[in-house]
């Protein structure tokens, strides 16, 4: 990782998820900006502590929404406890036919939405 990355918290948790789980998915939202104006904030200079992740894992196959997040909060447990780190982190955790269902529904909302 480059000591000049502009998103360092968001590389580390890329680097940490994709060893740990190779993910079919992995998206990252870097929310802070929503965030900046609240008051536990108020005294921060980072720009990365609050955010949005969608993982897509085999990983996860046998394990509950809550074993899932308690997994990836071990991961990360570094970057959040640091000052500046991450302070916030919302998870969607799911495996490949989870996901595969989700889209399913999405698609039949999106082509059902002009039949009503």
């Amino acid at each position: 990782m480059s000591s000049s990355s502009t998103t360092p918290i968001e590389d580390v948790i890329r680097e940490k998820i994709t060893a740990a789980l190779s993910p079919s998915t992995l998206e990252i939202y870097n929310d802070s900006h929503l965030h900046s104006h609240h008051k536990a904030m108020e005294n921060s200079t980072s720009s990365e502590t609050h955010f949005r992740l969608i993982i897509t894992s085999e990983a996860f196959r046998s394990k509950m929404q809550p074993a899932r997040h308690r997994l990836i909060y071990s991961l990360l447990k570094d970057e959040m406890a640091k000052e500046g780190g991450i302070h916030a982190l919302q998870l969607r955790t799911m495996t490949p036919e989870e996901e595969e269902k989700r889209r399913a529904q999405e698609d039949r909302g999106t082509t059902c939405k002009g039949d009503a």
